[in-house]
């Protein structure tokens, strides 16, 4: 479902991630483990997911444990974007005991987050089927791991909205204020961007999106605009730029803004408020 994002998952990028998080859980030893049990000592262990949702991580986890110890034997039970119910097996793995307890937390860590992730991306694509509209995630996503939290929106089902500054122009508030007008920051970014990237520009009301349809906006971001001025915007615009709707959107109220007829909805609230899903590794 999400092979088309960023092989991030067979990249030095993920290791170099999954190294940061188990120094920083490991330090330079484990004292309760290293104190109790050989490094002869080999397990079975399961993941278990305690709760209903979508997993996503699954690699993530793998990989966390076998740069411990390359020997592990990780058998998924299930693939990423699945639905699992409570006590569902998701994976089950074998080998060396250190290796599986000090990587545990990190793995369970990343996989709870990720699939958090997915889980709440798949509840509010549901809420939108039928519609035109895509669900697209943000850069609201937690420092270093922004990849992976939007892999996660992809495996639920969403889109990814640009990676970060460097690979799309969106003309927000404060670059309008800077700039002067949209018409003069959507006139500077012309004059330097390559004319194969889209501009896309935030406005908070209708007056603010007669100018950026004037100026030659590609898309129009309608921000925390309510749904009759949304609908209203819709109208204007008339197929003439892509509309994106953003700005204090949930479970609530997404159905009533994808009917207004907006190309796209984004939602920080994919990466920066969705829980976790609680899942547990045990030994057997």
């Amino acid at each position: 479902m999400a092979s088309g994002v960023i092989k991030v998952l067979d990249s030095l990028y993920l290791n170099d991630v999954i190294r940061r998080a188990l120094e920083e859980d490991i330090g330079y030893r484990d004292l309760t483990t290293d104190s109790i049990i050989s490094r002869e000592h080999r397990s079975r262990a399961v993941i278990i997911a305690k709760q209903e949702g979508i997993i996503a991580g699954l690699e993530v986890a793998r990989r966390t444990f076998h740069l411990l110890d390359p020997a592990i034997d990780f058998q998924k039970a299930v693939e990423d974007g699945e639905r699992v119910e409570p006590r569902e097996v998701v994976a089950r793995l074998e080998g060396c005991t250190r290796a599986i307890l000090q990587g545990e937390r990190v793995a369970l860590n990343f996989l709870q987050r990720m699939s958090g992730i997915a889980t709440y991306t798949r509840s509010l694509c549901e809420l939108i089927q039928g519609t035109k509209a895509d669900l697209v995630d943000t850069r609201k996503t937690t420092p270093g791991l922004r990849v992976l939290e939007k892999y996660a929106v992809r495996v639920g089902g969403g889109k990814n909205h640009r990676f970060g500054l460097f690979d799309g122009v969106i003309i927000k508030d404060n670059h309008i204020v800077a700039a002067g007008s949209i018409t003069a920051a959507v006139k500077a970014v012309r004059d330097k961007i390559p004319h194969t990237v889209r501009v896309e520009v935030e406005v908070q009301n209708l007056e603010m999106l007669e100018e950026a349809l004037e100026a030659g906006a590609d898309i129009v971001m309608l921000d925390n605009m309510d749904i009759e001025t949304m609908r209203q915007a819709v109208e204007r615009a008339s197929n003439r730029v892509l509309l994106e709707a953003s700005g204090g959107i949930n479970e609530n109220n997404i159905r009533a803004v994808a009917l207004t007829g907006v190309n796209f909805i984004s939602v920080g609230a994919l990466t920066h408020s969705a829980p976790s899903l609680d899942i547990s590794l045990d030994l057997v």
